[in-house]
């Protein structure tokens, strides 16, 4: 049984390294604005518009696209504060790691999360209107728990780069 799953993972991890140039060309199109119709991404990428429809919707088949979603103005919505958070648990024990995932995605002040090897154990980035409402954040909700032993808070004061798109090789 167990290598039957591998199998088919292999097969999956296979299916999305066989990209070839015009698929590269698809996802940098929808990186760089994913709204446009499958028109205008067909016109960008030299294919007609059913085969281009075809292979974006195999991306999405294969998981290649996780999914598509607009991108909002934190400042435009006020929320001006942004802060990284390395959170040590108490017991990293997992039970625990789930514990704490669960809770990472209960709260949509906690726009993304890792789970990182060192003497910490995740690295959270927190969005909130103010420094006191990261403030609150931080006592009643994160330490409130009894998951968490430390909290080492770093504050955003400029942003120089900020993207969802990801290195696609040349193709």
């Amino acid at each position: 049984m167990a290598w039957s799953m591998d199998f088919i993972d292999l097969t999956a991890k296979a299916e999305k390294s066989s990209l070839d140039g015009t698929d590269l060309k698809i996802l940098r199109a929808l990186q760089a604005d994913a709204s446009r119709s499958v028109t205008e991404i067909a016109q960008e990428v030299g294919l007609s518009q059913t085969p281009c429809w075809r292979r974006i919707k195999r991306l999405h088949e294969t998981g290649v696209i996780r999914s598509v979603m607009a991108r909002l103005d934190p400042e435009a919505l006020g929320l001006r504060f942004t802060a990284y958070a390395f959170v040590k648990l108490a017991l990293p024990s997992t039970a625990n790691l789930d514990r704490f995932d669960e809770f990472v995605h209960r709260h949509a002040e906690i726009v993304s999360c890792e789970r990182i090897t060192g003497a910490v154990d995740y690295l959270i980035k927190v969005v909130a209107v103010d420094i006191a409402d990261y403030d609150n954040f931080l006592r009643f909700r994160l330490l409130a728990t009894d998951l968490v032993s430390d909290v080492q808070s770093h504050i955003v004061v400029s942003q120089v780069k900020e993207t969802a798109a990801l290195p696609l090789p040349e193709g």
